[in-house]
């Protein structure tokens, strides 16, 4: 499968984030890390294009659940249109699949769509002999998305 069917199923996957306006943006994310107020969403600002991304990738740890799932395809494209360059784009990304979850979740809030893509998606990057995140993308696989990994849930 190529990367851009693997786009095309994670746009798919993700149709309905994708559409809403998050109620947090990256923009606002980097706003909070740096103790300021968050903007509130600019349908101009906060448009998504490479030089967005590449601008506010860390505030991808600031987001509620549902502002991160609209964000996933987009990062998501960003990474495997990128692939062979290292990127904060895509080390934001990969590590937002990291556990522990957070509570309220957002990798327990993933429809099993969703999951789906996102493990296809880490799958290229780590094994992917163009990847120039596949140690990281390892690690990631090994701790949450594959059998055998860290238990999803710590409390039980």
């Amino acid at each position: 499968m190529s990367h851009t069917d693997l786009i095309a199923d994670a746009f798919a996957a993700f149709s309905a984030e994708g559409t809403a306006f998050p109620a947090m943006t990256l923009r606002g994310g980097d706003a909070l890390d740096l103790d300021k107020p968050a903007p509130p969403f600019d349908v101009l600002v906060d448009a998504i294009s490479d030089d967005y991304l590449e601008a506010h990738p860390w505030g991808s740890g600031w987001l509620d659940a549902a502002s991160w799932r609209h964000y996933l395809p987009f990062m998501m494209e960003y990474a495997l249109r990128h692939i062979a360059q290292p990127s904060d784009v895509t080390d934001a990304l990969l590590t937002s699949f990291r556990p522990p979850d957070r509570n309220p979740p957002r990798l327990g809030s993933l429809t099993k769509p969703q999951e789906t893509v996102v493990l296809r998606f880490l799958d290229v990057m780590a094994y992917s002999d163009e990847s120039a995140s596949r140690d990281l993308a390892a690690v990631v696989l090994s701790e949450w998305w594959t059998p055998g990994a860290i238990p999803k849930d710590l409390d039980d």
